[in-house]
């Protein structure tokens, strides 16, 4: 069992920047593979990015390659995901999961765990 816990979300202006964290409890977070997800008002939960359970590999979707990094620290159980160059359409909740061995990263009915989730608003 993980339990996930999301923070950092908060209310930024376009071009802005915010770090999200995603804290696991269990002593076995490294072993699992972590992804984060959003959903916006009315739309369908996607994929934004992830990595790997040694973070020796990360995965991105394009509408965020460039601006978003992933990356994970085994030592705390924490994952981040620091968002530069904030755009309006960047607004959703934001969720991060984690799966032990998904087959593919970027398709959310991989992940097992999940998080309740944090609000991220960029205004225009």
């Amino acid at each position: 069992q993980v339990q996930l816990v999301e923070s950092g979300g908060g209310l930024v202006q376009a071009g802005g920047s915010l770090r999200l964290s995603c804290a696991a409890s269990g002593r076995t977070f490294s072993s699992y593979a972590m992804g984060w997800f959003r959903q916006a008002p009315g739309k369908e939960r996607e994929f934004v990015a992830a990595i790997s359970w040694s973070g020796g590999s990360t995965y991105y979707a394009d509408s965020v390659k460039g601006r978003f990094t992933i990356s994970r620290d085994n030592a705390k159980n924490t994952v981040y995901l620091q968002m530069n160059s904030l755009k309006p359409e960047d607004t959703a909740v934001y969720y991060c999961a984690a799966d032990l061995d998904p087959r593919d990263y970027d398709i959310r009915y991989e992940y097992d765990y999940w998080g309740q989730g944090t609000q991220v608003t960029v205004s225009s």
